[in-house]
């Protein structure tokens, strides 16, 4: 229940007596409930959870130190929650009820806003930002789920050869996650070979990988709800000198920006110390994908680097780093690894070599 205590003091702050929470991942963070349908009331005294028949059991074994409300009607119909949230913000004595902007529909809070005899105050990243900060148990899943990817990595470098195709290497990676404990579902891996390589984020496709190609992998394990996110350039054969250009910029790029990485930090400073190098080479215009995002339940999460001032690393953020130049027709290359600000700097969790790996 630490991170209920937590949110009842920024209820405190925010001048308000209850919150509702609604997002899928804050409702996970908050509870542990993973079921589909679910309203979290919170305040200074109590702790709701509403849903529905299907998950009532579940909720009892995953909601430790929640009080499990059932609400009848049609089974996972989103209108009826909250009806029944309507009842309990009633019962609970709420006048001012916090409830997550980027996450209520504009249909659903004009409908609560008529029905709720609490005031609704409307909040943004309230438990997003909790989330940024995690916790002895987090940083020992995000450790496991980095571990397991950095080693998917090294088993791949002695699959990939020239004459196999993109989603070969996809599904081997797939497959080495499983059979290490952790799953992938949702975040398939990229897997782009030679001209491919100038879109960031391709799916793996049937095109084969030839020799001269480079090749770009970005993907991540998950390991009990935690996620890990890494890319590596590869090269089957000797690339073109250009792309070799473009991957020792990245590389530059990435290391000098990992080696200055500390609490106190701002995203902006941190966008800025990845950018320094690409932009002394020419290449921003070509660099388009973002410094980098914070990892856990969610594989980007806050905080998001950019060139707006909005977050500052603190100790146990766990985030990513990663540069790439995309040059069209051509190729591209990228290197990301799932970092762990500490008390006076960084521990890189996924260590595995980022310079070029020519097979």
């Amino acid at each position: 229940m630490d991170r209920v205590q937590r949110l009842r003091e920024k209820i405190r702050e925010l001048g308000i007596d209850g919150m509702m929470i609604i997002h899928p991942w804050n409702r996970v963070y908050m509870s542990g409930f993973t079921g589909s349908n679910g309203v979290i009331l919170i305040t200074e005294n109590e702790a709701k959870l509403i849903t529905d028949y299907r998950y009532i059991e579940q909720a009892q074994q995953q909601a430790t130190g929640y009080e499990i409300v059932l609400h009848s009607g049609h089974t996972g119909h989103k209108g009826r929650i909250f009806d029944e949230a309507a009842v309990q913000i009633k019962q609970m004595k709420i006048t001012k009820l916090g409830f997550e902007q980027e996450h209520l529909s504009y249909g659903m809070f004009v409908k609560n806003k008529s029905s709720f005899s609490a005031e609704l105050v409307p909040t943004s990243g309230i438990i997003e930002d909790l989330r940024m900060i995690k916790s002895k148990d987090e940083i020992e899943k995000l450790r496991v789920a980095a571990e397991v990817t950095d080693s998917a990595f090294l088993h791949i470098l002695n699959f990939v050869r020239s004459g196999i195709s993109e989603l070969d290497v996809a599904r081997e990676l797939e497959s080495f996650i499983r059979e290490h404990g952790c799953t992938n579902t949702g975040f398939s891996p990229t897997v782009v070979s030679g001209y491919r390589g100038s879109m960031p984020h391709g799916r793996a496709s049937e095109k084969l990988i030839e020799d001269g190609d480079m090749i770009t992998i970005d993907f991540g394990a998950n390991y009990q709800g935690y996620w890990a996110d890494i890319s590596r350039t590869i090269a089957v054969g000797n690339p073109s000198p250009e792309l070799l250009t473009i991957h020792d910029v990245v590389l530059t790029s990435f290391k000098n920006c990992v080696a200055n990485l500390k609490p106190g930090l701002t995203d902006q400073e941190v966008d800025a110390l990845m950018k320094e190098n690409i932009i002394m080479h020419g290449y921003n215009d070509r660099s388009g994908t973002g410094t980098g995002h914070g990892i856990g339940l969610e594989v980007h999460e806050l905080p998001l680097f950019s060139v707006l001032k909005e977050k500052t690393l603190t100790e146990n953020m766990v985030i990513t780093v990663e540069p790439g130049i995309y040059l069209p027709n051509m190729g591209g290359a990228r290197v990301e690894d799932v970092i762990l600000i500490t008390e006076n700097g960084r521990e890189v969790l996924t260590p595995s070599t980022k310079e070029l790996v020519i097979l």
